[in-house]
């Protein structure tokens, strides 16, 4: 069997945009760390990173439209945090965030990835910024390197 799998590897000149929310920002800068620290660790140059900030997660997929339309980047990372409260805003917030993501992904075929948090508590949404479980920004980005290589491989 003859298995077609993405390396963990840049080449160098990829350019990664990362949007990331800015509501929830303790949690979202540190995931933005994770990932920056991950494109270089893997080879990327920090000139051809770069950030947009949007003001919470719902805003995210408009922006990936945007970023995807114009073409000029070989991935995006995207990463925010939802956290639970007491009302149904938080429901409504991660569906859209969830959905839109996919579709503009979708729509554009780009090598995109979904780091965008969705806990019950504050502690938990901590946890995945780079305490007991990780850094769920830096393994966003690990995995858009490896989609980005894939898709060469595939031809896209």
């Amino acid at each position: 069997m003859n298995i077609i799998e993405g390396k963990l590897q840049l080449m160098g000149d990829e350019r990664i945009a990362i949007v990331s929310s800015r509501f929830n920002h303790l949690i979202t800068d540190r995931l933005v760390e994770g990932a920056k620290d991950c494109f270089l660790r893997h080879g990327g140059r920090d000139e051809l990173l770069d950030l947009v900030l949007v003001p919470g997660a719902y805003e995210i997929p408009f922006a990936l439209q945007k970023i995807l339309s114009q073409g000029e980047y070989d991935g995006v990372c995207c990463l925010g945090a939802v956290i639970r409260g007491a009302t149904p805003h938080f429901d409504y917030v991660s569906a859209e965030a969830t959905k839109g993501i996919a579709n503009v992904t979708l729509k554009f075929g780009a090598p995109v990835t979904f780091g965008v948090l969705t806990t019950d508590t504050i502690e938990q949404a901590i946890e995945r910024a780079g305490t007991k479980v990780g850094n769920k920004g830096f393994e966003s980005m690990a995995g858009l390197i490896e989609l980005i290589n894939l898709y060469r491989k595939l031809g896209a």
